[in-house]
């Protein structure tokens, strides 16, 4: 079985549409939630995330867009976003955001666990090894796949070594990716717990501006980490035609 593993699309359909041409072939797809909030196209991702596939994790982003919590706790540029999305979701696809599971949610057995923040809390970032050392010991499956940090990478551990995970994509020239497809191979071992982040479809956070995903063949025991390039302009475009802070548009170039 080969999973497509999506999270933090922030209703970013340009660059969702690129993941979609360049992955290979997969059976399903698991999506680790903040479909929606800041980006321009809400209610187009979120159809085209539920064409996809029935296995879905809520983020923060979705609750909030949905009403679901309280939009103070974001940061200016993120409430205006988010009161944005509230305003244009339709009826539907606020109600089916609402009805997400909190996760984590286990698509494949005991094997894996689908979280957004961490397996102890959907909020949660895991940007550090001392972060992801509770995360490691807490879930019951070997492999917890996360989102939330947009940022593609993650931790493994034998029990005596404690090890960040980096995929090495194409060098970076004066902080601007390489403009083709890139991927990365992590073999996973037996014996070794993993908290694994495919990335960022639509906002990266870790100074490469293409979309970001990875692949799981859980026969191979074979995780790929991939970056697309995608139609940034368009995306920017949309957001400040919609009237979004412009702050919302640059950082897709960015990276940040």
């Amino acid at each position: 079985m080969r999973a497509l593993i999506v999270s933090d699309i922030h209703a970013n359909l340009e660059a969702l549409q690129a993941v979609l041409a360049a992955s290979p072939v997969y059976d399903v797809v698991w999506n680790l939630g903040d479909i929606v909030g800041y980006g321009a196209n809400p209610n187009e991702v979120i159809d085209e995330s539920r064409r996809l596939g029935t296995v879905f994790v809520r983020g923060n982003h979705d609750r909030v867009c949905c009403g679901l919590s309280d939009v103070e706790d974001f940061n200016p540029i993120a409430q205006r976003a988010a009161r944005w999305t509230e305003c244009v979701l339709t009826g539907e696809h606020r109600d089916w955001l609402r009805h997400l599971a909190a996760g984590p949610v286990m698509p494949d057995g005991p094997q894996v666990s689908c979280v957004h923040g961490s397996p102890i809390d959907e909020d949660e970032y895991i940007l550090t090894v001392r972060d992801a050392w509770i995360s490691l010991h807490a879930p019951r499956t070997r492999i917890t796949f996360f989102g939330h940090t947009h940022v593609q990478g993650g931790f493994a551990t034998n029990g005596d070594e404690w090890i960040r995970l980096t995929p090495r994509h194409g060098r970076l020239l004066r902080g601007i990716a390489p403009a083709e497809p890139d991927e990365y191979e992590l073999r996973l071992r037996e014996g070794v717990r993993y908290l694994l982040n495919p990335g960022s479809v639509g906002q990266p956070r870790d100074g490469d501006w293409r979309a970001a995903f990875a692949v799981y063949d859980d026969e191979q025991m074979l995780l790929t980490w991939y970056r697309v390039p995608y139609d940034v302009r368009e995306a920017q475009e949309r957001i400040l035609e919609a009237g979004l802070p412009d702050r919302l548009a640059s950082r897709l170039r960015e990276g940040r």
